[in-house]
């Protein structure tokens, strides 16, 4: 940018080539943290970065986590509420130009106008001690995640990844695409998506195990009957 010096420019090179490497580490994790694909994750979150980075004051680096949060808190939605996860993107979308008649989406208990939006950030600002404005999108964010955490909403995805046939196949699901990815693309990311197959894969098969040894169990049971 013109005015600015060496050192300055430097310095806002390496925020944001650290930034991005965050992001792209969270994009790789979203497989077990949002039951995305690395591609669904960067498509998710970018569409509403601009409008993070703007209410964060210019902050990239935390821009990032709050998308994080923001995607995951999503994914933790769906899968809680048994919402389509497309009504969610669109209402955070929504929340991003400060339109909030989607709110009620998310089926917090929040209906969809901005008195609604300002009552829930009143409610997480009880809970955290913070004060959210109703024109900060990172303050929505980080506002709608107090209130999942409060409602146990918060890390469903996760914990269905790691504790369930259909959380744990949709996980290996996901870091197939990420693998089939990175081997056109190539990179460092290559062996990293290799790693989190071959976990995702294993961590599929020991929730489907007992579920196969009972099926077979069962079978022979019927068979001598």
């Amino acid at each position: 940018r013109e005015g600015q010096t060496v050192a300055e420019a430097s310095g806002k090179y390496k925020q944001l080539t650290a930034a991005q490497n965050e992001a792209f580490k969270n994009a790789n994790n979203a497989y077990k943290t949002a039951g995305m694909s690395a591609n669904e994750y960067m498509e998710v979150s970018t569409g509403f970065a601009a409008s993070l980075v703007t209410s964060l004051g210019g902050d990239t680096n935390k821009a990032v986590k709050y998308a994080d949060m923001a995607v995951i808190d999503m994914a933790d939605n769906a899968n809680k509420m048994g919402s389509d996860i497309e009504s969610i993107k669109n209402a955070y979308q929504g929340f991003a130009k400060g339109q909030f008649i989607m709110l009620d989406n998310l089926k917090l208990g929040y209906g969809g106008t901005k008195e609604e939006m300002e009552r829930l950030l009143k409610d997480a600002s009880k809970i955290s001690g913070q004060k959210y404005d109703v024109s900060s999108f990172a303050d929505i964010t980080e506002a709608i995640h107090v209130m999942q955490e409060e409602m146990d909403i918060a890390g469903t995805t996760a914990n269905e990844a790691e504790g369930t046939i259909q959380g744990s196949v949709s996980m290996m699901k996901s870091s197939w695409q990420n693998m089939l990815t990175a081997l056109v693309t190539g990179g460092d990311q290559y062996d990293q998506c290799i790693d989190n197959l071959v976990d995702s894969v294993s961590i599929a098969a020991q929730n489907l195990m007992p579920a196969i040894e009972g099926a077979l169990n069962g079978i022979g049971a019927l068979i001598t009957d």
